[in-house]
């Protein structure tokens, strides 16, 4: 039988990617998953499941080998080896779903041959992020580029073949409207987040426990970790008793400055597994998150739905869900004192709540099933999928 066209998913490693290729694989509009590992993706049929272990394989010697910065460009510069592979497994008339420089060639056969490109935008558009996150380096003196510059171009190289932007939050959208794209191309859809074991506190903020203010993630330029310090050390003006809870996953770039603020109370985890996160997140009162660049940070959902207040810039796409005065604030960018005042803000309210807390935000707006609902009616209006059933020859 003759291999029907359809959608095809390629990542060369597990990305934001396999949320789509779950979705689709629901209603079998699905044809190939090609990933560069040794295993599949949870809710996808093996026999649709293209692996290549030998990339994955030496995409993790790198890691292991080189120092982190080296090690990302390496991943990077093995990208044509993936992208040669997934070409093959396509035929004309597929539609290609794939992120930032992972498959140009494969997009460009999509277009060539009928079919439609989709991008998952992780990020802001890459010339976007570029600009900020050099801007940002250059600030600090940091002699880092944002990321390799090799795949900087083939990212924007691969902008010329893409029919439709995925964007996981309206930062992201608005970046690509501010660059050429048409709102047409824009699919909005904010990635979902497994929300289980984030839970509320079930008793009321012990009056005893100072001010405490958490970051969960990785701490970097990118991620405003210079901000998010000089914004304590103000707070602490105000509330000398009040800690800092971070997260010991240090990027290269940030280091030097942490050690400018070895005098601040903070208190150290190493990642943790969701259960015990959960749990740190319940014993703190205000999340902050003074990022330049994200395409929606999922730790701040996370504290979402454990009853803090959040900080954010309106650079982290999960300030689509903050309602300013009510469940958090957003700051601008690079503005240590507005983090602060907003730190204060929401440690009054956090503070003179006498109540246990309670979740500020609809969860089921971040549901694998919205997702996978949102997802598949953008396809069908499309008419990407929907019809007869994709087949394939064996």
């Amino acid at each position: 039988m003759k291999t029907q066209p359809g959608i095809v998913v390629v990542e060369p490693y597990r990305t934001c990617c396999d949320y789509y290729a779950r979705a689709i694989e629901t209603e079998r509009g699905l044809r190939v998953l090609a990933i560069g590992t040794r295993r599949g993706v949870s809710g996808v049929r093996e026999e649709i499941t293209r692996l290549n272990p030998a990339f994955g394989l030496v995409v993790n010697a790198g890691a292991r080998l080189l120092p982190p910065f080296q090690a990302e460009s390496w991943r990077f510069r093995l990208l044509p080896w993936i992208d040669r592979w997934a070409l093959k497994q396509l035929v004309p008339g597929d539609h290609v779903l794939s992120s930032y420089g992972y498959a140009n060639e494969c997009f460009k056969f999509a277009r060539r041959t009928g079919g439609k490109t989709l991008l998952d935008a992780g990020n802001s558009h890459i010339e976007h992020y570029w600009e900020i996150i050099t801007e940002e380096h250059r600030r600090w003196k940091c002699p880092y580029p944002p990321v390799a510059r090799h795949w900087y171009e083939r990212s924007r190289a691969m902008l010329a073949d893409v029919d439709y932007v995925l964007a996981p939050s309206s930062y992201v959208a608005q970046s690509f409207l501010d660059r050429g794209f048409k709102a047409e191309q824009i699919l909005p859809n904010a990635y979902p987040v497994d929300l289980s074991v984030f839970q509320p506190a079930a008793t009321p903020r012990p009056k005893n426990r100072p001010l405490t203010v958490i970051n969960t993630g990785s701490l970097s330029l990118r991620k405003g970790t210079p901000y998010l310090l000089e914004a304590f050390r103000a707070v602490r003006q105000r509330h000398p008793s009040a800690r800092l809870l971070l997260t010991q996953i240090i990027q290269d770039d940030i280091k030097p400055i942490l050690a400018r603020y070895g005098d601040l109370p903070i208190e150290w985890a190493p990642s943790l597994p969701h259960e015990q996160l959960a749990e740190r997140l319940r014993g703190a009162d205000v999340f902050v998150l003074p990022s330049l660049e994200e395409g929606m940070v999922r730790t701040a959902l996370e504290a979402l739905a454990c009853g803090l207040q959040v900080v954010l810039t309106p650079h982290t796409g999960a300030n689509d869900f903050v309602q300013p005065g009510i469940n958090g604030e957003v700051v601008p960018i690079r503005d240590s004192a507005a983090t602060a005042e907003a730190i204060l803000k929401c440690a009054e309210r956090a503070l003179s709540n006498s109540e246990a807390p309670q979740r500020l935000f609809d969860a089921r707006l971040v549901s694998a099933d919205h997702f996978a609902s949102v997802l598949l009616g953008q396809l069908r209006r499309l008419g990407l999928i929907g019809g007869n059933q994709v087949t394939t020859e064996r």
